[in-house]
């Protein structure tokens, strides 16, 4: 197998979740009185930790807004998330790569919190042999997750490969020296992700799950 280790970022590459993060990125600025940010500049936040997120999302936030923020955020995000799902065909994938023997691993943008609330919800916790969090590492697209997975794990980046949504998960592998997989049907656009190369990009997770049979 080339890639021992495969890391997948969470919020739009295994679950459904830009729409949603958008909207409470926007529901929160509109509850502080700030300038709301367009779709657009919402989404391409997507992928980097919260405080960050929501800092290059509402450039007028002050300062000692930011906690202000980050609360009326996740009372929007999470008054809805249960209602979230997966992409289609998620499942099926992870389970095939588990039984070929990869080793599968979440790098994301989430808090630690988070990251345990989706697992709970989607089902997806014995699938994963390891994760790591915005709260716990840098943000991406430092290659803290990345660096820190493969020590874990005793895998060269030349076996790891980075698969994720957004221009943050692809130079995060690329500031680690890893190979990245770039899906289109997240948050950043096809354009923008091809910017980064990643050695491959794909638009459906049938894509991905036909790319990962025939190339991981």
């Amino acid at each position: 197998m080339k890639y021992e280790l495969v890391v997948f970022d969470w919020d739009g590459t295994l679950l459904d979740s830009a729409g949603a993060i958008v909207h409470a990125i926007q529901a929160s600025a509109r509850d502080l009185g700030l300038a709301v940010p367009d779709d657009a500049r919402a989404r391409h936040v997507i992928g980097l930790g919260l405080a960050d997120a929501l800092r290059h999302a509402v450039p007028d936030l002050p300062a000692d807004g930011t906690a202000a923020m980050v609360e009326r955020y996740r009372f929007h995000y999470l008054s809805g998330d249960h209602g979230l799902t997966l992409f289609k065909g998620v499942p099926e994938m992870l389970q095939r790569l588990q039984a070929a023997g990869h080793i599968l691993t979440v790098a994301t943008g989430k808090s630690r919190l988070g990251l345990e609330r989706a697992f709970d919800h989607s089902g997806l916790r014995p699938l994963f042999q390891a994760s790591r969090c915005a709260d716990e590492c840098h943000s991406k697209p430092h290659p803290q997750m990345l660096e820190e997975l493969m020590a874990e794990f005793g895998i060269a980046a030349e076996s790891t490969i980075m698969i994720g949504d957004t221009s943050h998960d692809l130079l995060m592998a690329s500031n680690a020296g890893v190979d990245s997989l770039a899906v289109t049907y997240g948050a950043h656009p096809h354009n923008h992700l091809l910017e980064h190369k990643p050695v491959a990009c794909l638009h459906t997770v049938q894509e991905l799950d036909r790319w990962l049979q025939d190339f991981a």
